[in-house]
């Protein structure tokens, strides 16, 4: 009979410590995971930031659709400068402006085409995929929109916004944590997932990570 209850007690004290080991890992897997998660969605967001910038050099305006921005970088072109010399602090001393440089043929300014994608971001880079989060167990894409507001001084400036709520980026992850984050940050007035821009006010294309 002692035998029986000291295994038993035994167990339960496995159990104990297995609760207690579990308890502490909870919190550390889940903000392992939230990390990584994160990390990947913010360089996607980077990505989305810099094809509406290029836009915007195009169009003087940012798009709120995905299939315009990705036909943009993979079929469209900048206007880019090709710089051959530069004027030196003798050529300065001579009175020789940029201009004249330019006239006199000692430096060249070329201004070439080149595709999106190669410039912005480089061969092989899949364009398709600027619209999906970046989340192994699903297929979600980013919600994008962009409108022009009016500044306090009456100057209107196109926006752009692009984000992905937590309950995407951590889908299949501890619900219960995933909660208590997403009010963590309703309590702190901030949006509960990642985004880049803002449709209300002008950040200059700030990401909420910064």
């Amino acid at each position: 009979m002692k035998t029986v209850l000291q295994v038993v007690l035994f167990l339960l004290a496995l159990v104990l410590v297995y609760l207690i080991y579990a308890s502490i890992q909870r919190p550390i897997q889940f903000e392992k995971e939230k990390d990584a998660r994160y990390s990947a969605t913010i360089e996607r967001l980077k990505d989305i930031r810099k094809a509406q910038i290029a836009f915007k050099d195009v169009h003087g305006r940012f798009t709120g659709s995905w299939d315009t921005l990705i036909h943009f970088v993979k079929f469209d072109s900048l206007k880019l400068v090709r710089k051959i010399g530069n004027i030196t602090d003798s050529m300065l001393e001579k009175g020789i402006t940029e201009k004249k440089a330019l006239q006199m043929g000692l430096i060249v300014r070329d201004t070439i085409r080149e595709s999106v994608l190669t410039s912005v971001f480089g061969e092989g880079y899949n364009a398709d995929q600027l619209k999906i989060i970046p989340v192994s167990d699903t297929v979600a894409e980013f919600q994008l929109g962009a409108t022009v507001i009016a500044t306090g001084s009456g100057i209107k400036v196109p926006v752009f916004e692009a984000k992905a709520h937590n309950n995407i980026i951590l889908k299949g992850l501890d619900d219960q944590l995933r909660i208590n984050l997403n009010d963590q940050r309703r309590v702190q007035e901030k949006y509960p997932g990642l985004k880049v821009g803002s449709l209300t006010e002008t950040n200059n294309n700030a990401g909420n990570w910064e």
